[in-house]
C-alpha cells in the first residue's frame, strides 16, 4: 500500500476513534425507494422505538422540496415537506406506532429549529425517521452556519444517546455519516474526473464536513446497486483516504446497533436488496495518467447477514449455504458493457441495466469461473472492472431462500478498476 494512504488512514482513524462507541440508540439506514409494504423495515423501526402501541416517532422531511419552491403546493403533492411528513406519520401508525408526528422543520419553517414547542415535541419521541430528498437541505435546516447543532438537532442527538432509534431513507440515510458525505454524481464521471466539493451535473460531488455524525464506520451511499454507484463510492473512498465504504440498495435497510453480548457494534441487512461493504486497506493506485485502483475487496450482504465492523467479522444467515462445489453454471455470464448501470444507457423505465454489478458479481459466485469482467458504457476512456475470486482473501459465495426470495451473498471479492 502507498505510504500516503497509510498516513491518511491513520489520521482518519485518529479523528473517528473517539466516536466509535455506538450510542445507546440504533440506526436503521434505508437506501431509498422504501415501499409502503416493506413490513420488515417498518415493523423493526417501530420495535426499536419501543414496540407496537408504545413507539412515538418524529418524522423529519426537511430534505423534501419546500412549499415555496413546489408548484403543487397547497395540493396533496408528495414532493412537499408537510405532505411527506403526514404521509410517513400515517404509515408508521398503520405499522403499530402509538403516535407518529411530523416535526415542522424545513426551509419554509427554518426558525422552528430553535422553537421551544418544537424542541418539546422532539423530546417526547422515542424514534425519528428522516425522509428523502436533498441532504443539503437537512444541513441548512438542522445545523448552524458553522456546522454545529441547532437546538433541534441537539435535542435529537440527546434523545438518540438516551436510546431513541434514528432511521432514514435516501438523503435521510446519507446525512447520518460522520466522514465525508457524498452528495451527487455518476460512477463513470467519478472514475474519469475525480470528486468535487461543488455539485455539477453528473460529476462526483461530496461535502468534506460530512453529515450529522451518527454513522462512524466509513463512507455511506444510497440507491446503490440500482444506480450503479460502486464506482463513485470507491473513487471517493480512495480520494478521501477512508478505508471502508458502505452502499445500501433500495428498499433495503442497514441496522446498526450494539450487541452487548459481544461488546461491539453489529450491522444487520434487512429487506429485498443488499448492502455492499468495500475494504480499501490493501488497495493500490495505478501508475498511469488515468485513475486506476487495484485490490479493493467487495462484500455483498443480503437479508439476515451480519457484519461486525470492529472485529471485521461477517456472519452469513443460517438460511444460506456455501456455493463452493455447488455452482449452477460452468462459466460466468458474457462480459457486460454497462457494469455501472449508466443513465446514458436508458430503457423504457430509466436505466436499461439496473443492478448490473450485482447481477455480474453474484453470477460469478454461482459459476465455476474464477474471474469475470465488465466495462463502462461510456468511452474515452472506457473503464474495465475485473472481479476475481481470490484464494488469498478467501472469496466465498452463499445462496439461500429468505421469505420466498432467492438471495446470493458473497465475501471478499477482489475488484480492480482501470482504463481499457
Amino acid at each position: 500500500m502507498r505510504l500516503s494512504l497509510l498516513c491518511r488512514y491513520a489520521c482518519l482513524l485518529a479523528v473517528l476513534l473517539p466516536g466509535l462507541a455506538q450510542a445507546a440508540g440504533a440506526l436503521l439506514l434505508v437506501g431509498g425507494g422504501l415501499k409502503d409494504d416493506n413490513a420488515a423495515i417498518y415493523q423493526r423501526l417501530v420495535q426499536l422505538a419501543g414496540g407496537s402501541g408504545q413507539a412515538r416517532i418524529g418524522v423529519i422531511t426537511a430534505a423534501s422540496i419546500p412549499e415555496s419552491q413546489d408548484p403543487d403546493a397547497g395540493t396533496a403533492s408528495a414532493a412537499n415537506s408537510r405532505a411527506n411528513g403526514e404521509y410517513y406519520a400515517n404509515l408508521l401508525r398503520s405499522y403499530g406506532a402509538a403516535d407518529a408526528q411530523w416535526i415542522p422543520i424545513d426551509l419554509d419553517h427554518i426558525a422552528n429549529n430553535s422553537n421551544p414547542q418544537v424542541i418539546a415535541q422532539i423530546n417526547g419521541m422515542t424514534g425519528f425517521f428522516f425522509g428523502g430528498g436533498d441532504q443539503s437541505r437537512l444541513v441548512q435546516t438542522l445545523q448552524n452556519v458553522s456546522r454545529g447543532d441547532t437546538p433541534a438537532l441537539a435535542a435529537i442527538r440527546n434523545r438518540h444517546a438516551a436510546g431513541a432509534v434514528l432511521s432514514g431513507t435516501s438523503a435521510g440515510t446519507a446525512i447520518m455519516v460522520a466522514g465525508p458525505m457524498v452528495s451527487g454524481g455518476e460512477s463513470y464521471e467519478a472514475l474519469r474526473y475525480g470528486p468535487y466539493t461543488t455539485p455539477s451535473g453528473d460529476d462526483l460531488s461530496y461535502d468534506p464536513s460530512g453529515g450529522f455524525g451518527f454513522f462512524t464506520h466509513g463512507l455511506l451511499d444510497t440507491h446503490f446497486s440500482e444506480r450503479g454507484r460502486q464506482g463513485r463510492i470507491v473513487r471517493l473512498a480512495d480520494y478521501t483516504g477512508v478505508p471502508f465504504a458502505f452502499g445500501v440498495d433500495e428498499n433495503t435497510g442497514l441496522l446498526v446497533k450494539d450487541n452487548p453480548s459481544l461488546g461491539q457494534v453489529e450491522m444487520e441487512v434487512i429487506g429485498t436488496g443488499g448492502v455492499f461493504v468495500f475494504d480499501l486497506r490493501n488497495a493500490e493506485l495505478g501508475g498511469g495518467s488515468n485513475w486506476a485502483l487495484y485490490d479493493v475487496l467487495a462484500s455483498y450482504l443480503t437479508n439476515g447477514d451480519l457484519y461486525r465492523p470492529q472485529s471485521g467479522q461477517f456472519v452469513i444467515a443460517n438460511s444460506k449455504t456455501s456455493l463452493r462445489n455447488r455452482e449452477q453454471y460452468s462459466s460466468a455470464m458474457s462480459t457486460t458493457g454497462d457494469i455501472f448501470s449508466s443513465p446514458n444507457n436508458s430503457g423504457a423505465n430509466g436505466r436499461k441495466k439496473p443492478r448490473e454489478f450485482v447481477l455480474v458479481s453474484t453470477d460469478l459466485f454461482n459459476s465455476r469461473s474464477t474471474s469475470t469482467l465488465g466495462r463502462t458504457y461510456e468511452l474515452n476512456p472506457r473503464y474495465r472492472v475485473d472481479l476475481i475470486k481470490s484464494t488469498q482473501f478467501d472469496s466465498h459465495g452463499y445462496k439461500g431462500t429468505v421469505g420466498g426470495q432467492t438471495l446470493i451473498s458473497y465475501l471478499r471479492l477482489l475488484m480492480d478498476v482501470r482504463p481499457n
